[in-house]
Parts: structure tokens; sequence; C-alpha cells
């Protein structure tokens, strides 16, 4: 069968502090989107890695979105994966009102776009993952998506209860970032506040198992969480 046409292309979006903000988008281009989705990057940049995220949204039909979120301190910015202390200044440098500013602006340009059901998804890695949570907390998400989202637990688990659409979490069991305790205190929270999510937790793949530009690619569970992704975004 062969691969869906789509169409990729950078936009500027207006941010409400007044700063401009870039984003990589991907769309279907033989068809009109049925959905928009926000896809939030890891702390490495909207790279290769984001944007073939985005573009694999883009082919089963939906609008993908990737803002920069370091657009304040570093616009275009792409880290190495093997240098995390080039990326710490820009992460440090964030604010959450900041980033709930970029998380609106994106959620408007995806509701100004022709879209077929004016649904709007977000889904997120690593730091994007908890911006993913914190997005769903001020937006009135359909559904968002998180993978290995540190920070979430302890700094937002009071946002548990502002929480609009079901939640998915991705965890990797080995992953020592992100400890067995810190995943319990999420699903916690939420169950405590009433709030409907999905838990996956891969015991054999470490934090980023996504990602087959980290050494800690998982291929099965990347695979296997790509199709609950599907499944949970559908309605």
């Amino acid at each position: 069968m062969p691969e869906s046409r789509i169409v990729q292309e950078r936009v500027e979006l207006s941010v409400s502090d007044g700063t401009r903000m870039s984003a990589y988008v991907a769309r279907p281009g033989d068809r009109d989107a049925r959905s928009g989705i926000i896809v939030l990057q890891e702390a490495f940049g909207v790279n290769s890695h984001i944007r073939n995220v985005a573009d694999r949204f883009a082919r089963e039909g939906y609008l993908a979105v990737a803002p920069e979120l370091f657009h304040r301190t570093a616009p275009g910015f792409e880290g190495d994966y093997n240098n995390f202390p080039s990326v710490a200044p820009h992460m440090k440098a964030m604010t959450v009102p900041g980033a709930e500013a970029d998380l609106r602006a994106a959620y408007e340009w995806l509701l100004s776009q022709k879209l077929a059901k004016q649904k709007i998804f977000s889904v997120g890695f690593c730091m994007g993952g908890r911006m993913s949570y914190l997005a769903n907390s001020i937006l009135p998400l359909e559904k968002a998506g998180s993978f290995y989202g540190g920070g979430i637990a302890p700094d937002f688990l009071d946002r548990a209860p502002n929480l609009h659409g079901r939640m998915l979490f991705f965890w990797g069991g080995l992953d020592k970032h992100i400890t067995a305790e810190k995943r319990r205190a999420v699903a916690d929270a939420l169950t405590a506040a009433g709030k409907p999510f999905v838990h996956a937790e891969f015991s054999n793949a470490d934090h980023g198992f996504f990602c087959d530009e980290r050494s800690a690619y998982h291929p099965q569970a990347a695979k296997e969480a790509w199709t609950l992704m599907q499944e949970f975004l559908k309605d």
C-alpha cells in the first residue's frame, strides 16, 4: 500500500507575551485533516525525531504542529542526545506562564485551520510529556498522551483536577529518571481527582524508548506504544 502524501511547512505563531514562535507543521496532502494534534518536543528541540513523529501523525490524517518551546532562548535549537548539559540552560529558562502561552498559541493556530472535526489532541516526549500534561490542564483537549513525562510528579500533581481530556501515559520500567514511586504518584493523583487515564508501562524499556535516535530505543515497545496511541485517539 503506497504511503500517504503529506505536506511539510514552517509557520510563525504569535504568542500572547509578544514573542513569535516558529513551529513545524505536517498535514495530510491528499485530504483535509480530520483533527489537530500538538506534538511537544523533548529537551533536544524540534529535531528530526519530533518532525518524524509529526509526519507520522499527518499520514494518519491529523494536522500536526510542533512548536519550538525554546524560542525565547534558542530559536531553531536542535540538541545532541549525547550532550545533555547543552540543553539544560534552555530548560531552566522556561517558565510555566511562558509554556502555557506557547501551548495556547499552538492550540489557537490549530483551531484556525480547516479541520474536519474541531478536536485537538496533544502528545509529548520527555520534557514534552510534561508539557502535554500541562496542556491538558489549561486547554479543552479531547485527549492527551505523555511519553515518559519527567517532572509531572511532584511538580504538577496539583493540576490533576484540572485535566480536561483523558490521559494516556507511557513509562519505561527501567527508567531511573522517573522512578516507580513517581509513576505511582501520577496515577494516584488522577485517581483521587476522578480523572480517566491509561497507564502503560513497558517493563523492559528505558527512558526515551520511543526515539529511534537514542541508544535507549526499544523497537518492540515503540511499535506497541504507537499502535496503542492510535487506538487511544480514535473516537
